[in-house]
């Protein structure tokens, strides 16, 4: 496993490393995700992220990490209890703290996370949305101080809204999800041109998309979904046939794509099962794409470079959609 360093912390994690939102033992999954996320560690795997609204992630996670030998780094973010939460509350953003502490049996978080910062009807964090201040801010230097988190970073997924508060310079770390992978690019734009300039660690969340990119639906695109779009049609019958050309699956390709960019610190990826931990690690193995295959697939993406207005953030492919809505 190649390490990266993670912008300017001074600490270098796998450059595939370990999402959360997965590790949960909800549906009796607790002895599948603790298989996987320890053999995820055996592989080489340092660093692995959660968060309180990952469902049980961090109580999990709490029981599990303990049977890690090797040194590792642990990223969680704040907010989400106690319920109400008010994200303005400095005693609230305290407990939320304690209460990963407590779940995660740890006494420091290495990397603490202002979670969906950019999103008002998410959270509303900021008293003043103009500078990007507010109690968590201070609360966040508190703990520094108390030496219960080293550094501080914002989780967010929309690439545009993030760019100004990464631009305070008051965050180490930047997670981005939904917005770099190998079909939807938003976030160089405006996320990683200001990682960059700042000297900020990235890390990517959702390389593929929630599983849209994690396998084909050759049979559903080629019919046409009614709420897909011609254009996103055309592109994905297009990286589909690349893919035969070339003989390589959606979900290496799409791994590849975003550690072909020297740029990103690391992608997350999930820990469903073993097999699919190992399959993920093997492709990371195999390092960059090839130039030609990345002007390929840069010449597919221009086919549709933004989103359309009437698609969703993840494209419900195999699944009933009608439209923007929920997705059952």
């Amino acid at each position: 496993m190649r390490m990266r360093p993670l912008g300017k912390t001074g600490i270098e994690v796998s450059e595939l490393s370990l999402g959360g939102l997965f590790v949960s033992s909800h549906g009796g999954a607790f002895e599948q995700g603790r298989a996987a996320t320890l053999r995820a560690f055996e592989l080489g795997v340092n660093y692995v992220d959660t968060a309180p609204t990952y469902l049980d992630s961090e109580e999990v996670l709490g029981k599990v990490l303990p049977e890690v030998e090797q040194p590792f780094y642990l990223s969680s973010k704040v907010g989400g209890r106690p319920q109400p939460f008010e994200p303005q509350n400095p005693d609230h953003l305290r407990q939320s703290v304690e209460e990963s502490l407590r779940l995660l049996k740890r006494d420091h978080i290495d990397l603490l996370m202002v979670h969906e910062p950019e999103r008002p009807g998410f959270y509303d964090w900021w008293t003043d949305r103009d500078s990007y201040t507010g109690p968590v801010l201070d609360v966040l230097d508190e703990l520094k101080e108390q030496g219960i988190i080293k550094f501080t970073g914002l989780g967010g997924t929309t690439a545009y809204a993030m760019a100004p508060i990464m631009a305070t310079g008051r965050f180490d770390v930047v997670l981005t999800a939904f917005n770099y992978s190998l079909l939807w690019r938003e976030a160089e734009h405006a996320i990683l041109p200001t990682a960059k300039k700042l000297g900020m660690g990235v890390v990517i969340g959702s390389p593929l998309q929630q599983g849209v990119l994690s396998a084909r639906h050759d049979e559903e695109v080629q019919n046409g979904p009614a709420w897909m779009s011609p254009p996103r049609r055309a592109q994905l019958l297009a990286l589909y046939a690349f893919l035969d050309e070339i003989d390589m699956s959606l979900p290496e390709i799409s791994l590849r794509f975003v550690l072909s960019n020297p740029d990103i610190s690391c992608t997350l990826m999930g820990a469903r099962s073993e097999e699919e931990v190992e399959l993920n690690i093997a492709a990371a193995d195999r390092g960059p794409l090839a130039p030609e295959i990345l002007q390929r697939l840069d010449q597919i993406v221009q086919m549709v470079p933004f989103r359309p207005t009437e698609e969703p953030a993840c494209l419900p492919l195999g699944r009933d959609y009608r439209g923007l809505g929920p997705v059952s």
